[in-house]
């Protein structure tokens, strides 16, 4: 682990950077799955450079194990945005962010079933707490439209994706790089999203000189200073540590969105919000510790 950083600070890094996204996502104008793919094919492409220069040989170790762990998970990441891209069409930008990183509930169970990973009573309660939360969110876009709990849902499936996307990352981490390992997932996603596009038939070009703009952005902020934080540091503490970190993302989402998008945060949001990042801060206080469990084989 480098000295000048630890696990913690650099989750506190991602978080920020990657409360940027919706706000990108939103401002820009083309597919959702069109935003995604130029976003990850934007992240190998920065990386790349780094890449042959200094890991390319790590490729001739890693074991067949690793490579499906990290083929997997990089379609997991490709679709975990497609959904959530998609749900920002839906619902407010604030609704969704909290929902997709409502990573704990899935975690927990995946810690539970993959890792020797046990829940505490206090990671239950903060579990239970980030529940009530998310329903209190979901039930005031109910009552503004059906479209927008459609949008909540969406959303959801998009963190349970992105929580196992983190599940594999946990235990790959542990033998590769931060650079290869992230090369080769950002590779696989660019590569799902590439045909995905192709399937719906929408168009790689003719967008504006903005949207290219908000492509590069999502990929440096996000992305690279984003989930390669969160990957980096995913070796030396937990999944569920991560997961509840990054519940801090909503109320950088809502400022920002507040500010640049003029969306106002209904008292539902505020309240199912605030128990949300009571749980997060909750878990943290008696987590600080918290270091990864072996897979189990």
């Amino acid at each position: 682990m480098n000295k000048w950083m630890n696990p913690y600070m650099a989750l506190a890094i991602g978080v920020v950077t990657v409360s940027t996204s919706a706000i990108f996502v939103k401002l820009a104008e083309a597919p959702a799955g069109v935003t995604a793919f130029y976003r990850l094919l934007f992240s190998v492409l920065l990386i790349l450079p780094i890449f042959l220069y200094k890991y390319m040989q790590e490729l001739k170790v890693i074991t067949k194990r690793d490579w499906i762990f990290s083929v997997v998970a990089g379609i997991f990441l490709a679709f975990h945005f497609i959904l959530w891209f998609e749900s920002l069409n839906y619902t407010s930008g604030a609704s969704s962010t909290v929902l997709v990183t409502l990573q704990p509930l899935f975690a927990f169970i995946g810690t539970y079933f993959f890792f020797k990973e046990k829940l505490s009573p206090k990671s239950i309660t903060s579990g239970a707490i980030a529940i009530i939360g998310s329903i209190i969110i979901s039930w005031g876009d109910f009552r503004i439209s059906g479209m927008a709990l459609f949008g909540d849902i969406l959303a959801l499936v998009a963190c349970a994706l992105v929580t196992a996307y983190l599940l594999f990352g946990q235990d790959v981490r542990k033998r590769l790089s931060l650079i290869t390992y992230t090369f080769i997932v950002y590779g696989v996603s660019t590569i799902t999203l590439f045909f995905y596009v192709l399937l719906t038939g929408d168009s790689l070009t003719g967008y504006s000189e903005m949207d290219w703009l908000w492509f590069l952005l999502l990929a440096i902020l996000p992305t690279l200073l984003g989930h390669s934080l969160f990957n980096w540091a995913i070796k030396y503490i937990s999944t569920n540590v991560i997961s509840m970190s990054i519940l801090f993302e909503p109320i950088g989402a809502a400022i920002l969105a507040y500010f640049v998008l003029q969306e106002y945060i209904t008292w539902t949001q505020f309240t199912g919000g605030m128990l949300v990042m009571l749980s997060v801060a909750y878990f943290l206080r008696d987590n600080k510790k918290a270091k990864p469990l072996e897979m189990i084989e």
